[in-house]
Formats: C-alpha cells, structure tokens, sequence
C-alpha cells in the first residue's frame, strides 16, 4: 500500500492507495513542529477507529511547507521503513517536466495536480485549486505544467478583512440568497463568494484566450463545491485530483526502479 501526504499551508491530507483506490482520507492542521512520534499517534488512533488494517510499502509527500518534511520523512522511516518520495526533489522525478521560466520553483501540490489532470483528462486543461491560496495549473497538451495563476485564497481573504476592519466581523463561506445585501454578513458573503465567481470566471477566460485552444477546467480543493453550484465555472470537480497525481508521480518512479 502507498500513503500519500499532501502537505498545505492550512491542512495536511493522509490517504491510503492500495492501488485501485483510496480506502481512506485523514486530515489535520498542518503544525511544522509536529513530530514523527506525534504524527503516528494521531495516524495510528485513526486507523484503529476505522478499522482499517494496514501494510504501508512505500510513502509519497508534496509539501509547500518545507519544514514540515523532515518529521515527515522521519515518520515514514521510523515507521514504516521505508524513504519516502517527495515531489520536487531530484530523486523524485516528474512523468512530464515542467516549461516554465529558468529558476523558477513550482509548487509541489501544482506539480502533483497536473500530473493528475493529465492522466485523467489528457492535455489543455486548467485546474483551479481552492486551498490557502486559490491556484489556477495550466496543463499542456503534452502533459507539462507551463504556468498558471495564484490569488488570495477565500478564506485568507476574509481572515484579511476581518483583521483590517474593526468593525466587519468573520462571515463562513457560503452562497447568498440574494447578491444585494440587507445586512452587514449578507453584504461580505455577497462580495466574497460573486466576487470569487467573478475572479474565478475571468481569469480562466483570460487563459483560455492566452492559450488560443479550447480547454477543460477543472476545479478542486475544499471550497470547489460551493463555487462550483455556478455550473458555468468548471466542466468536473475532483476532490481527490491532488492525492490521485501522487499516485501518478508515485507510479512513474516506481516504475523506473527508482
């Protein structure tokens, strides 16, 4: 079995590969001093409630917390024996590398959706990811990520707003009954979630017409739902697109012998 470890700013997902598919999702708050030993109780008391019996092989990890890795790859050494693959280092190589400017790093998580759009939908695709921040991959036809789009996650930005104006409270995300607001949390809602819509309908029309092809987008991560009840904004919506490129990235390397 394969566990594969996506590790964001706000959450770190777990999930359990047995190579046909997932047999379970775990989440928790990402911590960069958690350690391994912390890590394996929290994992372990999960399994046990669910159940679950299990023979973890082999080990993937993206992160776009670099700290965090360390006590990660202690986890999966300590506890599993094994070194685990982490996206973005030499020694975890890409099923298709990519085209962007010289130096310039890519995000692990970015990597991991594009290898995963692309075994699902094959090429000229945009993913929008709904995370800390709200990314949009663009996926060549050829499989290579070759750029994209990062703007202020939702929740960032209403955590921003809450800070930058005493008077404004914290409003959760959700869809108004109606655009003009009546009252002072129906007025944030409208502007955040329209606003979004509108941020989200307008930069993909910009890559589509960038990119000069038709294009699939696909949206992902925890909010895509909600966003995408506008059923214009996305052609599928894939909560597990980033855990699935893993298995792809993950697959690839094994495959070489590597």
């Amino acid at each position: 079995m394969l566990l594969a470890i996506d590790c964001g700013n706000t959450n770190t997902v777990f999930s359990i590969w047995d190579g046909e598919r997932f047999l379970c999702t775990l989440r928790t708050s990402t911590h960069h001093a958690r350690t391994a030993d912390a890590y394996f109780t929290w994992f372990s008391t999960l399994i046990n409630h669910y159940g679950l019996t299990l023979d973890i092989e082999d080990v993937i990890i993206s992160s776009t917390v670099p700290r965090v890795v360390w006590n990660l790859r202690v986890f999966s050494d300590r506890f599993f024996g094994c070194r685990p693959y982490v996206v973005g280092k030499p020694d975890c190589t890409l099923p298709h590398a990519p085209r962007v400017d010289a130096g310039t790093g890519v995000g692990p998580d970015r990597l991991a959706n594009a290898a995963g759009a692309f075994d699902r939908h094959g090429g000229d695709v945009v993913v929008v990811d709904f995370g800390t921040a709200t990314n949009f991959d663009v996926v060549a036809a050829d499989g290579a990520y070759v750029g994209g789009v990062i703007a202020p996650g939702v929740n960032l930005s209403l955590e921003a707003l809450a800070q930058g104006a005493a008077a404004l409270p914290h409003v959760d995300v959700s869809r108004p009954d109606k655009v003009i607001g009546t009252n002072t949390v129906g007025c944030i809602q409208s502007g955040v979630f329209w606003g979004y819509i509108g941020l989200i309908q307008g930069i993909t029309d910009q890559i589509k017409s960038e990119y000069g092809k038709p294009m699939k987008v696909v949206g992902t991560g925890g909010l895509a739902p909600l966003f995408g009840q506008e059923d214009h904004l996305f052609d599928t919506i894939e909560d597990d697109l980033t855990m699935h490129g893993l298995t792809v990235i993950y697959n690839h390397n094994k495959n070489r012998g590597i």
